[in-house]
């Protein structure tokens, strides 16, 4: 079954949609296409997928889960009762990425 990809608000979408503007196009259709592929495989295996230890709070969600595409990382939270993918942010891999 597969699940669908939302943002929790309008805001978190809108930051998302601005950061993603600003990365080079090849690592952005990388990007997209981790983030298309999450809809049949919410938790992937592999190096690029990581199950985040702790709670990190991202916009007042909790960040669960991060993808890692090339120095972009993309966190995110699966809600496996409605079938949801939830993308809380984007952003390029430095000391403040988890914090």
């Amino acid at each position: 079954m597969e699940y669908d990809v939302v943002f929790p608000s309008e805001r978190v979408e809108r930051l998302f949609q601005k950061t993603l503007e600003k990365i080079p196009n090849d690592y952005r259709a990388a990007i997209v296409a981790a983030v298309r592929s999450l809809t049949t495989n919410p938790r992937p295996q592999g190096k690029r997928t990581k199950k985040l230890i702790g709670e990190l709070i991202v916009s007042r969600f909790t960040a669960e889960y991060r993808l890692r595409v090339g120095p972009y990382r993309v966190l995110y939270d699966v809600d496996d009762q409605r079938k949801k993918v939830v993308l809380l942010k984007l952003a390029k891999r430095n000391e403040q990425t988890y914090g």
